[in-house]
């Protein structure tokens, strides 16, 4: 298939990759020169802008890191004169995504809202969950692409906001089990308990999660914290949620207490750093550090 893919960054760089060596003939376009050509030198054919590329081919793929950049591309891409499906892979919220939808349909264009999870490791191995919704009909067309890049698809009905719904819910769960199981674990050094050990337990006890089975071993024990999901994108997300749910009067009581954290650890500088990366507060609150590097901050 002749696919666009606009937004190249940590995600968007593997995605192209997988559709490239799936065989199917891909354009590309980021506003990074940079970025566009990594999946340049790979075999795409770089674009010059979101509106070019979608005159030159039916089906476009955005993967772009906030919601109104996502409303700005769409509008750009809506000018094209071949684009019928656009398929946004993107953490958009559902209410940026009703205003996209509007804007599509205007043009004759569906919108498939199919927002992904599982990060970069994911995405570069192709095992993402990807939540699709919007037209049956436009979804099944794109179906075969999705699972390029995926491993677990899951239609989730008509409207193309009920994947950005799941999908803000999702980082909202991760993001209040992420910071809770920091300054637990911390406590734990403080304590006197050894850091790998303590997670051996939780991750075959009821306290494992994501945070605890993936993100804290791959990052905080030892000490690396490689940039897989900045802590700013990650507030993003956890605040939209929370407005969202303010909007239809769905109370969330405990989750504004990790999305009051992530706002905290951005003013200290850790808006580009790795959401696991503001562990290092209650670190230096309890006088100790977790990880390999022993007991003391």
């Amino acid at each position: 298939m002749k696919i666009g893919l606009v937004g190249l960054g940590n995600i968007g760089v593997h995605l192209g990759t997988r559709l490239l060596a799936a065989g199917h003939e891909l354009l590309v376009h980021d506003r990074n020169d940079t970025m566009q050509q990594r999946l340049v030198a790979k075999g795409a054919t770089g674009v010059g802008n979101a509106k070019e590329l979608a005159s030159q081919t039916e089906i476009v793929l955005l993967c772009l890191p906030m919601p109104r950049i996502v409303a700005d591309v769409a509008s750009e891409v809506a000018q094209g004169c071949a684009v019928r499906i656009v398929v946004d892979l993107s953490t958009t919220g559902p209410s940026v995504t009703k205003e996209v939808e509007a804007l599509l349909q205007a043009r004759d264009i569906a919108l498939i809202g199919a927002p992904v999870s599982g990060g970069t490791v994911a995405a570069e191995k192709g095992t993402l969950a990807v939540m699709p919704a919007g037209s049956e009909a436009a979804y099944r067309e794109v179906e075969a692409l999705l699972r390029v890049i995926g491993k677990n698809i899951f239609y989730l009905g008509a409207d193309p906001s009920l994947g950005q719904t799941m999908k803000i819910i999702n980082n909202t769960l991760y993001a209040t089990s992420m910071v809770a199981s920091c300054e637990a674990l911390v406590y734990g050094v403080k304590a006197g308990l050894d850091s790998k050990t303590m997670l051996d337990v939780i991750n075959v006890s009821s306290g494992r999660s994501f945070a605890t089975l993936e993100r804290i071993p791959q990052c905080a024990l030892d000490r690396s914290f490689p940039i897989r999901f900045t802590t700013e994108l990650l507030h993003k997300d956890i605040k939209m949620c929370i407005d969202e749910a303010e909007k239809i009067g769905a109370p969330m009581l405990v989750s504004p207490a990790a999305r009051q954290f992530l706002a905290f650890a951005i003013t200290q500088g850790d808006a580009q750093q790795d959401n696991v990366y503001p562990i290092r507060h209650f670190e230096g609150w309890a006088g100790v550090q977790f990880g390999e590097a022993g007991n003391k901050a």
